[in-house]
């Protein structure tokens, strides 16, 4: 629901949100069977693809991170990766906030500046304030109150870039 235009196909509103931003962040975790019929999930090396394809189309400031579980062999189906360095994890909280927080924080236009622990210290209370919201909205939550909350548990530092 990130756009909330329905009568755009989900892949459209993929192809909007990835080209209308600046980052984008890509979890490779679930491309492994599952299931009675052990069905791998490739919707994000999809998404990765249009983030790839936005730099390299319109030359365009997208940046992405890439996220792999440890031990994965995410090499031998989607081998071009290995020159981007993917931040490994093994599918915890711990594990996958650390990356993901200290990269936005070296992307200087960011708006994310606490720190990997504060936010594990925070996610209990904004996912019960999140369900709390989702109950009041009927089910679905638009994103913008999904990113409102998270700005008001989490204080926002001023960023400050000294250049030596």
């Amino acid at each position: 629901m990130e756009s909330g235009t329905v009568s755009d196909s989900r892949i459209d509103r993929i192809r909007k949100a990835m080209f209308g931003s600046r980052y984008s962040i890509h979890d490779l975790s679930r491309c492994r069977g599952q299931g009675d019929a052990n069905l791998a999930r490739f919707n994000m090396p999809l998404e990765l693809g249009f983030a790839m394809a936005r730099r390299f189309i319109d030359k365009a400031s997208h940046d992405w991170l890439v996220l792999v579980p440890e031990g994965h062999e995410y090499l031998n189906f989607i081998s071009d990766l290995g020159a981007f360095d993917p931040q490994k994890h093994i599918g915890t909280k711990e594990t996958v906030i650390p990356p993901v927080v200290n990269w936005l924080k070296t992307r200087l236009d960011a708006a994310l500046s606490p720190f990997p622990d504060e936010v594990i210290q925070k996610l209990p209370a904004y996912l019960e304030q999140v369900e709390s919201l989702r109950g009041r909205s009927g089910g679905e939550l638009p994103w913008s109150e999904a990113i409102l909350t998270a700005q008001k548990l989490v204080r926002m530092r001023p960023r400050r870039v000294i250049v030596v």
